[in-house]
């Protein structure tokens, strides 16, 4: 009787915590246009794509839906409980292609070679070790493939430095696109306002998205 109530106790729970974010991502798509976002990185079904720094899977259930059954997620976050509360929404809402995977500061430990499109979204600000994730987001992508990074600019850090910016949880997309040209990187695409950050008109998101620069 006591393993009964426990199981449905922690079912309930589940559940719970699943309705939580429904709510809390649903006013998130209010001013957050993810179609549009995978859109310009052309994730289309069946691609493998990763999601960094995915917290309790915001985008990444968003992506399993765009990639479809025949697609992979990988989200990929450094915090093991907001992970395991992913595993418990994707157990809840049935959804079996997204992978979770608990990497390092300076690693996502993503699988070789095999990534489409990998997303950085609102979190390399927060990556100290920068320059070595991208080496590493390099070595997932497939030759074709694209990294996308999104992110926000307070406008009262604009024109900061680098590090007060990240101090402050934010960036500008000047600093970025050069760490990616460092990292073999080049940008093919870029919007330099993609809206505001939870309707804040003093946080400006923008949008880069780089492929591997051509080598020989």
């Amino acid at each position: 009787m006591k393993f009964l109530f426990a199981n449905i106790l922690l079912f309930c729970l589940s559940n719970a915590a699943a309705q939580y974010s429904q709510e809390d991502w649903e006013d998130r798509d209010t001013w957050m246009n993810v179609s549009e976002i995978f859109d310009f990185a052309g994730i289309e079904k069946g691609n493998q794509v990763a999601d960094i720094g995915c917290h309790e899977g915001y985008l990444s259930f968003h992506l399993s839906k765009r990639v479809g059954e025949s697609g992979k997620v990988f989200a990929v976050d450094v915090e093991g409980y907001r992970l395991e509360k992913l595993k418990q929404y994707a157990k809840v809402r049935k959804v079996r292609n997204i992978e979770v995977i608990l990497g390092d500061y300076d690693n996502p430990k993503l699988p070789k070679g095999s990534l489409d499109v990998v997303i950085v979204m609102d979190t390399y600000h927060e990556i100290d070790g920068y320059m070595e994730v991208l080496g590493h987001i390099k070595k997932a992508l497939k030759p074709s493939g694209k990294v996308l990074i999104l992110e926000k600019l307070k406008e009262q850090k604009r024109g900061k430095s680098r590090e007060e910016q990240a101090r402050g949880h934010t960036l500008s997309s000047k600093y970025v696109k050069e760490e990616l040209k460092q990292a073999g990187f080049t940008v093919t695409k870029e919007v330099k306002d993609f809206g505001d950050w939870q309707e804040n008109e003093e946080k400006q998101m923008w949008i880069v998205v780089a492929e591997q620069t051509p080598t020989g």
